[in-house]
């Protein structure tokens, strides 16, 4: 399952906030229509119905393309607290006797729709408020003043402290995100390296694999390299000597070969070379030079005396059938076990071996 990014969390979260926002409209805006008490008949106002219809039509849009993005939080906004004011001034209208409670409760009803659902929308919840704002104190006519300016007051200093709040905790994990997503890339990528040589694991191998496989048209061979008498090179210089070695070696392979060719340390001495989008002459020249360049590092190597006085490799190549690497794998490691057994430091192509009858199946390295 495909984890979500944190753009879309934050297009969930935007979603969800509007939705909450429509339904406590809608719930309010029924409230709004029950009588007013036993001397009132008229319960409905053409504003509420106005809130009602408007907010059930989003609703539903939303419901019915879950997928559909419509950055319309903020107009809605503005809409409703037109209707929100329209209402209220309808309503303060009907009765001569309401007192300043009606409009501090309105006040605060809207202000407590906004606080709840507008939160992380700064400009959203000023333009969901601001009409309602203006409206209850031009109807109140100075009366309440200073109760309304309080709770006007309270209201936005302690919005905007939230606010200030969420942004900063925005903006930390925003930075940790982006962070994380940083490391993510980087131990992803190390992981797919060998810590000795820097090339190429067998994970990573994989990785490019698949992308030359699926995005690259053409011929590609498969070189398998391994060092001649390693293991009396390990035993009798150290270890030490032999990691040295192993990062020398690699580095030449790496300088011998063109940038699009995917080299990889295949295990222990063994290094393996996708050469990519080349033929079989061009293959086997590159084969050679790697087995030069190698023996053109002078890496002493007195075990090594029936070959060279030098650390050198010796190599089967064979070329990539139909995307069959695995048989093509097999292919290049008999060439090499036969390369081993006819002297070492020398390359031997499988498609020659097919022709050839030299081949010696008891043959041990």
């Amino acid at each position: 399952m495909k984890l979500q990014t944190y753009e879309a969390l934050l297009h969930s979260k935007y979603r969800l906030a509007l939705l909450l926002f429509l339904f406590l409209n809608t719930a309010t805006s029924l409230f709004f229509m029950l009588p007013l008490g036993k001397a009132s008949s008229l319960s409905w106002s053409i504003p509420t119905l106005l809130i009602t219809f408007f907010s059930l039509i989003l609703l539903s849009w939303y419901f019915l393309k879950p997928k559909v993005e419509l950055p319309i939080l903020t107009v809605t906004a503005f809409i409703m607290g037109l209707l929100w004011a329209w209402q209220i001034a309808w309503r303060f209208s009907l009765v001569f006797y309401y007192d300043g409670s009606f409009l501090l409760i309105s006040l605060i009803s809207i202000f407590f729709i906004s606080a709840l659902t507008l939160s992380d929308y700064f400009v959203a919840f000023c333009l969901h408020t601001a009409p309602v704002t203006l409206t209850v104190l031009a109807l109140d006519d100075g009366e309440h003043l200073l109760v309304l300016l309080s709770t006007i007051a309270l209201t936005l200093i302690g919005f905007t402290l939230q606010h200030m709040m969420r942004r900063r905790s925005d903006r930390f994990t925003r930075r940790l995100v982006s962070q994380l997503y940083e490391e993510k890339e980087t131990y992803s990528d190390l992981s797919m390296l060998d810590p000795l040589t820097g090339l190429y694991n067998r994970r990573g191998l994989k990785n490019r694999l698949e992308n030359i496989l699926e995005n690259h048209a053409g011929s590609h061979f498969v070189l398998l390299l391994d060092i001649d008498h390693f293991k009396a090179y390990n035993d009798n210089y150290g270890h030490a000597m032999g990691d040295q070695a192993l990062a020398r070696v690699s580095v030449a392979i790496r300088d011998a070969v063109r940038s699009r060719d995917i080299v990889t340390r295949y295990g222990g001495e063994e290094f393996l070379v996708l050469l990519t989008n080349v033929n079989a002459s061009i293959a086997m020249k590159l084969a050679e030079r790697i087995r030069q360049y190698v023996l053109d590092l002078e890496i002493p190597h007195r075990f090594n005396e029936r070959v060279s006085t030098h650390v050198t490799v010796s190599a089967g190549i064979a070329a990539l059938y139909e995307d069959d690497f695995d048989q093509a794998l097999a292919n290049a490691d008999r060439a090499l076990y036969l390369a081993k057994n006819r002297g070492r430091n020398t390359i031997l192509a499988y498609e020659d071996l097919l022709h050839s009858e030299l081949s010696h199946p008891a043959d041990v390295i």
